[in-house]
């Protein structure tokens, strides 16, 4: 009897003497997408005041592939000891879950939710050819040419953004995929394709030249990159409901004490002035919460998804 207590004694003083020490190695922070996107950036940003603040490196990875489901799948799996992170957005946790029969993770039950990152600012672009100046005259020429349109995606959040879209205002486009935004915006530029969502990031130079025009932000509030173009709730669909978000999660199962002292540290990161004003610039707008408001929020956006996905007619594969 008296093993057994000294035994459960030891298994729960042990997490709090790790907890206690943590961070005593370099903490990876995962990044489901290649270098230079904008969850890389957004990740690197935050990397050195982390490493000045808790006296360790933190290290950004990059592990691309199959909308970010390679890397989520790799940090569930990983030890929940805090020294390797998933810097997530809603296509691993919302997209790829909604459009999978069986995902290789559960995005609620295989992960320690930390802290909400923030939201990526996202615009309906159309091609300047393309005579509509807003919304209302995108859908009415819409209406007035069903399957004409042929609109571009370079990832999961554009395809379910785009079937949402169309699926509310009752059009008829033609999807042409492509492997990421870049190649999408390409073809864009050059006519071959007339409509897209896309984030700031990459079609900002565009925009701003005349070589594309934006018409809503899928943004609550107007950007400040771009203040003159109306949200998508001011030009007359306030029930678009999905959020371009990122957050940061551990695997399932991290001592809490773990999470906490990760949520502060995240949260003075985002809170400093240099770190603002350099995601300021990529339209990303930063957005701390508790655990459990990251929880909330991946519960809704995944049924969310599931629902868009139900009445576009969009089939899990």
């Amino acid at each position: 009897m008296l093993k057994k207590a000294c035994l459960a004694f030891l298994l729960a003083v042990v997490p709090f003497s790790v907890a206690a020490q943590y961070p005593a190695k370099p903490i990876r922070v995962v990044v489901p997408f290649p270098a230079g996107s904008a969850t890389d950036t957004v990740a690197r940003v935050l990397a050195n005041p982390l490493s000045q603040s808790l006296g360790q490196p933190v290290v950004v990875e990059n592990k691309a592939g199959a909308d970010g489901a390679i890397a989520a799948a790799e940090v569930a799996k990983s030890a929940p000891d805090g020294y390797t992170l998933l810097m997530a957005t809603n296509s691993p946790m919302s997209a790829v879950p909604a459009l999978k029969k069986n995902p290789p993770y559960d995005p609620v039950a295989d992960f320690t939710p930390v802290t909400d990152v923030g939201r990526y600012t996202f615009f309906i672009v159309v091609h300047p050819e393309v005579p509509a100046k807003s919304l209302a005259e995108l859908i009415g020429y819409a209406r007035a040419n069903p399957g004409k349109l042929n609109y571009a995606t370079g990832n999961t959040s554009g395809i379910v953004s785009t079937a949402y879209f169309a699926s509310l205002a009752k059009i008829e486009l033609v999807h042409v995929p492509y492997k990421g935004e870049p190649q999408a915006l390409t073809d864009l530029v050059a006519g071959r394709v007339q409509l897209m969502f896309v984030s700031s990031g990459t079609s900002l130079p565009l925009l701003r030249d005349g070589r594309l025009r934006a018409l809503v932000t899928t943004l609550a509030r107007r950007s400040p990159l771009l203040p003159e173009v109306p949200t998508i709730a001011e030009a007359g669909m306030p029930q678009f409901s999905l959020t371009s978000w990122a957050g940061l999660f551990g695997p399932a199962k991290m001592p809490r004490e773990i999470t906490e002292r990760l949520n502060r540290e995240f949260a003075a990161a985002m809170g400093r002035a240099e770190v603002q004003a350099a995601l300021d610039k990529q339209g990303f707008a930063l957005n701390p919460s508790s655990p459990e408001q990251l929880a909330q929020l991946v519960k809704e956006q995944l049924d969310s998804y599931r629902r868009v996905l139900r009445a576009a007619g969009v089939e899990p594969d």
